[in-house]
């Protein structure tokens, strides 16, 4: 294989898309102003915002898949391998509760808020409990099978246990995980948790093609159409009435959510086709820039965006005027993440020349990076 596919650098540049999205969804929302909330393109723009959360979880779980599988080889011990993908989880969800300390903290808000849960937690369990089911069978065949059953049986029981009666007498802090909450909840486990166990099935796909540049080449041109078929087919279906008539089609309707992973498996072809035009790996990519610092920008813009720092510009813009925010608002994210790459350099004493610095920023994809 080439170097280029090696790395899977297409992997940074489909994060560094989901990035900007994020960023596109957060600032669109805290910083335009009450009398353009109701115009179609603001509405617009939440629909596109509302692709960075699945999007980041979909990433993750072809993580977990290819990362699995690398360390399993390397180390000739499957269970060691899903233990450290396991590890890797878990210290994803204990991030998410130190991140709630942090916007407690500086925005002083109230001590509830440590228990709110957001994508962080969700990723976090889910590629814990992926990493658990990784162990049930072997081959990237019969865990591709086995990761696909379990994505449908997410999507298609989670209007049941939102509507289960038995979460009643959980705290709210456990049920949160199960069905919203208001002020609580922005994500829960049913039916997010199955964009990574969809991304596992791509990366098991994705794992199995690394034999050579034709067979990726292949596999994800494969993944390409097919992702847009199950987009296709998905709209079509959303126009029949629902299997459970509980499901509500922004939320939990199947129809919506193949929609957005047919998109996604198909915009992942779409990154692996933009990395192999003849100019890439030639020049720094922001895009890979922004992929492989996501939890960085993750967690310092919320913050910038939501907090105290950013109070005078809450709803202060036309959506236009958001939109021109936006731009220069991800020019200073990105400043923030190269500042950030050559601190990191020099801590590890290295000295950053010009082409150092842009290789790396180039580098090898890392395996988990919400």
């Amino acid at each position: 294989m080439t170097a280029r596919a090696t790395r899977r650098t297409y992997l940074d540049v489909l994060r560094g898309i989901a990035v900007l999205v994020m960023i596109e969804a957060h600032v669109i929302d805290s910083w335009t102003r009450e009398a353009d909330r109701h115009l179609h393109y603001f509405r617009q723009s939440m629909v596109l915002g509302g692709f960075a959360a699945p999007l980041f979880l979909f990433v993750a779980g072809i993580g977990v898949a290819m990362s699995a599988q690398s360390k399993a080889r390397r180390l000739d011990d499957e269970r060691a391998a899903a233990r450290m993908v396991r590890n890797r989880g878990l210290q994803i969800f204990a991030l998410a509760f130190l991140f709630r300390l942090q916007s407690v903290l500086l925005s002083n808000g109230e001590a509830w808020a440590l228990l709110k849960v957001d994508i962080l937690n969700i990723m976090g369990l889910a590629i814990a409990g992926c990493a658990l089911l990784w162990q049930a069978v072997r081959g990237s065949r019969a865990r591709a099978v086995l990761f696909g059953a379990a994505t449908a049986v997410i999507v298609f029981v989670s209007p049941a246990v939102r509507a289960m009666t038995s979460l009643a007498p959980l705290p709210d802090p456990i049920a949160a995980y199960f069905r919203p909450i208001p002020g609580l909840t922005n994500f829960t486990l049913f039916p997010w948790s199955a964009f990574v166990t969809a991304g596992v099935v791509v990366g098991a796909v994705l794992d199995a093609a690394r034999s050579g540049a034709s067979s990726d080449r292949l596999a994800n041109l494969w993944l390409g159409a097919a992702g847009i078929a199950m987009a296709l087919t998905a709209r079509q279906m959303s126009f029949l009435p629902p299997l459970d008539p509980r499901s509500a089609f922004w939320s939990t309707s199947a129809s919506f959510f193949f929609i957005r992973l047919g998109l996604m498996v198909a915009a992942l072809t779409a990154a692996w086709l933009w990395e192999q035009r003849a100019s890439a790996g030639r020049r720094w990519s922001p895009l890979q820039a922004f992929g492989r610092s996501s939890l960085f920008v993750y967690w310092i813009h919320v913050e910038m965006v939501y907090g105290l720092v950013s109070m005078r510009l809450h709803h202060a813009f036309s959506l236009v005027g958001a939109w021109v925010a936006l731009a220069m608002f991800s020019c200073f994210i990105l400043a923030c993440v190269i500042a950030k790459d050559r601190f990191t350099g020099w801590w590890k004493g290295t000295p950053l020349t010009r082409e150092r610095t842009f290789a790396y920023a180039g580098g090898a994809s890392g395996a988990v990076n919400p």
